[in-house]
């Protein structure tokens, strides 16, 4: 059994369920109608793209555009939201990016998991497993920003009720988000029953809302030229490109439709998407560039900062406030689920130390909780309310994070055209250019907020990236050190079948490699100078598709003697419990009874050492996440009374 949690291979496997949330199935079978899964995407999926409503448009007229509100200027950055929704989410994640799945997963790094298959072993594959790891890196920037600035900008409605509840928009909005995090540990399966009817009214509203406001002003509809967008450019080049920034907050959370689809389903996602929210989201953007352009420019100005609440008579204000914070909720619910979700891919794949997991439900096993994450964000989230202080202040540090990791996405497509589906470059060519200007504009138009936030979720995903290949490399490093001095075990189980008494029981030696004897072995029968009846040396490998078949599960080799040799695989979106597969196995001489096996654990402590491997610095922080990582016995799920310990050193 594997001591640590990496996967003897070398390509990361998935960005995971990028916002798995609450109640999620692993899969979309289960019997479960198209209509049903459409309907669950609506409530767990779309919260983030759903929720940009209540400050993108806003964003283009008061941030640092500064976009004069006429006419012309208005029907340019309606045309450019709807053209954007079209290209970015519609066609290339929708329509393109949905085909390529890793046997039904989705997601940045499930993409670089199925470009390794077909060139992991070509120059540049290494390229392509650093460009899906850093596009998860960027999402601890926007898991961080994004509960922040929804549930910031929902509850800043009040004011839109009435200006003097202004000094209560950052305390109600504190609240709301700890108790948020607070909830976390409890699970969200029940909360999660309610949120698809509280999206669907949601998208309702917001809809007709959007929809009365055209009926007033139809000439709105002229938008869907793309000709006012080309004119916006024509006209006001400068400011035109900076509005990109803010335009592509309408697009943020189009990474969420490719990461999820997994759950719910290609099919799915899109009836979703075609059939009810892209329509209401462009019924509502288009209903407020309605509304503003029907007022005269001294009240549009007013209506500008506002937008999206004006568009209900003041009568129904604040309970438009009280849903579109419910909304904000769910949207910062499933990024936070996301996050978790993440990290336990991250470290079965090998590129985070183990943390705690708890599973929060009984029948659900993508419901899970990790403290650190969900107290780290928390933590995150109020220092940003409290430094940027409104959700206009925070989209400046928001959108940046999300363009990096749609290029990133753009430039693997282009890998897929040619590397998998075969395309001559000739074809891939033009198409792969033709998304990279576009989200390559978008990503160049919120380098310009980095002095003015843009700067943090780029911290946070180099931060990110660097422990995660730090403890990626330093993992290697370390099962290469050990496997230099490794004693093969068909001659190690000879020799001390006669060298040490056998007492009754199993004995079950971890082993991060399937050669060679661990090193708690060997420290056994040094100081303890003896051996169990049965000696099994079990590795526990993740491979790089979702999910392993329990057929395809366990393997087992008789070395004699009573010594054994298992392997048990999982897939990286599957919990490794261990006595769950010892269960399945029950091949090794017999079935397992945990009251009569012990589990001997190795942990290495990391020594300085002036071999060639990383830099010192990055030493230091290897060894203090070694130092910090939760036990095997946690994660892999072990019983607790019958685990014992052993510590080697390891020079790297």
């Amino acid at each position: 059994m594997s001591t640590d949690n990496t996967a003897p291979v070398d390509t990361a496997a998935l960005d995971g369920a990028r916002r798995e949330g609450p109640g999620q199935a692993h899969g979309h079978g289960h019997g479960a109608s198209k209509t049903a899964l459409a309907v669950g995407a609506i409530g767990i999926v779309f919260g983030d793209i759903g929720t940009s409503p209540l400050y993108a448009f806003r964003e283009t007229f008061t941030g640092a555009a500064n976009i004069a509100i006429d006419r012309m200027h208005v029907l340019g950055v309606v045309s450019l939201i709807f053209w954007s929704m079209l290209i970015v989410v519609a066609i290339q994640y929708v329509t393109i990016l949905m085909r390529a799945d890793n046997k039904g997963q989705g997601g940045s790094l499930a993409l670089v998991a199925l470009l390794s298959r077909h060139i992991g072993k070509s120059r540049w594959g290494w390229l392509v497993v650093l460009l899906g790891v850093f596009a998860t890196s960027l999402f601890y920037g926007d898991s961080m920003i994004t509960p922040a600035i929804s549930v910031l900008s929902a509850v800043e409605g009040l004011t839109v009720v009435d200006h003097r509840l202004d000094p209560l928009v950052i305390p109600i909005a504190l609240v709301l988000l700890v108790c948020l995090f607070l909830l976390q540990s409890r699970g969200t399966a029940k909360v999660g029953a309610l949120f698809a009817p509280v999206m669907i009214v949601y998208f309702v509203t917001i809809a007709g809302l959007g929809l009365n406001q055209i009926w007033q002003n139809p000439d709105i509809l002229w938008a869907l030229n793309p000709y006012y967008a080309f004119m916006f450019f024509v006209t006001d080049g400068v400011v035109a490109f900076l509005a990109l920034g803010a335009v592509v907050l309408a697009v943020t959370g189009s990474e969420a439709l490719y990461s999820d689809m997994g759950h719910f389903g290609r099919g799915p996602m899109r009836l979703s998407w075609f059939g009810f929210v892209m329509p209401c989201l462009l019924l509502n953007y288009f209903g407020q560039g309605a509304m503003i352009a029907g007022l005269p420019p001294e009240q549009a100005a007013i209506a500008a900062a506002n937008p999206f609440f004006l568009l209900a008579s003041e009568e129904y204000r604040l309970p438009l406030v009280i849903l579109a914070t419910m909304a904000t909720f769910i949207a910062s619910q499933a990024v936070i689920s996301g996050a978790f979700s993440i990290t336990h891919q991250a470290m079965q794949l090998g590129f985070m130390p183990r943390m705690s997991i708890r599973h929060t439900s009984e029948t659900e096993a993508g419901q899970i909780y990790i403290p650190v994450i969900n107290w780290a964000l928390m933590v995150a989230v109020i220092i940003l309310v409290l430094t940027f202080q409104n959700s206009s202040s925070l989209a400046s540090a928001y959108g940046i994070a999300v363009t990096g990791a749609v290029t990133i996405d753009t430039l693997l497509m282009g890998v897929l055209f040619v590397g998998v589906w075969k395309w001559k470059w000739w074809y891939a060519l033009p198409v792969v250019t033709f998304f990279l200007i576009v989200d390559g504009a978008y990503f160049a138009a919120n380098l310009v907020k980095i002095p003015d936030g843009g700067w943090f979720p780029l911290v946070v995903g180099l931060v990110a990236f660097t422990l995660l290949t730090t403890w990626s490399r330093g993992r290697k490093l370390m099962r290469e050190r050990m496997s230099e001095t490794a004693l093969p075990i068909e001659i190690f189980a000879k020799s001390a079948k006669n060298s040490a008494t056998r007492v009754p029981g199993t004995a079950i030696f971890m082993a991060s490699q399937t050669a060679g004897v661990p090193s708690a072995l060997l420290h056994n029968i040094k100081h303890n100078k003896v051996l169990h009846e049965r000696v099994v040396i079990l590795t526990v490998l993740i491979a790089d598709t979702p999910y392993v078949d329990a057929s395809e599960r366990c393997e087992m080799v008789d070395l004699g003697d009573g010594f054994y040799r298992a392997v048990l695989h999982y897939g990286f979106m599957q919990e490794t419990d261990v006595p769950q597969g010892l269960k399945e196995m029950g091949r090794c001489g017999g079935e397992f009874d945990m009251m009569h096996t012990s589990f001997f654990l190795s942990r290495q402590t990391l020594l300085a050492s002036d071999k060639p491997g990383m830099p010192i610095w990055r030493e230091k922080i290897f060894a203090w996440m070694l130092r910090n990582a939760a036990t095997a016995m946690d994660f892999f799920r072990l019983p607790t009374n019958r685990v014992v310990e052993l510590g080697s050193q390891v020079e790297i």
